[in-house]
């Protein structure tokens, strides 16, 4: 797919990972509709940045957990162009148990409802502008969380609704890969540790998490390192841009972290 003159949605833009794809896409030349909810100290920084990105773009404040919000701003799309080309699915909700320690009811909610419930119906509502388009993306993005839940390391950074939503993303991804084809192409992007994302840039890292506890999430990452929005970005772009055989299937970027739970030893001699 190429990107000059696409539709693109990108949800929670107002910072970080969508921010960041948000404005990559802006600089291929799609046009944009952002939409931003939460993180209001933010919103003037956001509409600096993709003023001065130079691309067509559209800023719109809706709670995605309300489905109100989500027919509006639906409808925009369906007044504004006629189609959607592609949909970066990017809102979720985590709570640290680190942060909010032990769950109450409310949190347990808010998790399930914008991890997975607001993806579900966002792309029900926008799926029939999708399949508008002659060629069409959508793009999931989820977490390790639900595959490696709140245990080790992990523990520290990923509630349990949290962990089963994101679990429950995978089955989203597939079911919408078969309503979707052939020409709608539906993928999911699980991120492990980010920097905007469980990392350096949130409260969580900043303000609670001992020096050691972040080595120990580092040490337990094969690249040693956490995630940049590059490499988120880099990724979402090999998905629209170069991998149009792909589509179901889910990509793993999380520098080895669920790999790295145990060292592999050298073979032994053996006896023969």
């Amino acid at each position: 797919m190429e990107i000059q003159g696409k539709v693109a949605l990108v949800l929670g833009a107002v910072k970080g990972i969508g921010k960041g794809i948000g404005l990559a896409l802006g600089n291929q030349g799609a046009k944009l509709i952002l939409t931003r909810h939460d993180w209001e100290d933010d919103f003037e920084r956001m509409e600096k940045d993709f003023s001065t990105a130079g691309a067509e773009y559209h800023i719109l404040s809706a709670d995605l957990c309300n489905a109100q919000d989500i027919e509006t701003l639906t409808g925009f799309i369906r007044d504004r162009y006629g189609r959607l080309d592609i949909l970066i699915n990017n809102i979720e909700r985590g709570g640290w148990p680190t942060v909010h320690g032990r769950y109450t009811e409310a949190q347990w909610d808010l998790e399930i409802e914008t991890t997975l419930k607001a993806k579900r119906w966002v792309f029900d509502a926008v799926f029939p502008l999708l399949k508008l388009s002659d060629d069409a993306i959508v793009i999931n993005l989820s977490s390790i969380a639900g595959m490696v839940g709140r245990a080790g390391p992990a523990a520290l950074i990923f509630n349990d609704g949290y962990a089963m939503a994101n679990r429950g993303i995978s089955s989203l991804t597939e079911t919408w890969a078969r309503m979707g084809a052939p020409n709608l192409r539906v993928n999911e992007l699980m991120l492990g540790i980010f920097e905007s994302r469980h990392a350096q840039g949130t409260r969580g890292w900043k303000e609670v998490l001992t020096d050691g506890e972040k080595q120990t999430l580092i040490d337990h990452t094969l690249i040693k390192r956490t995630g940049t929005i590059e490499d988120v970005v880099k990724a979402c772009f090999f998905m629209i841009k170069d991998a149009p055989y792909m589509t179901g299937s889910v990509v793993r970027l999380d520098g080895g972290f669920v790999l790295a739970g145990e060292p592999v030893p050298p073979l032994p001699k053996g006896i023969i």
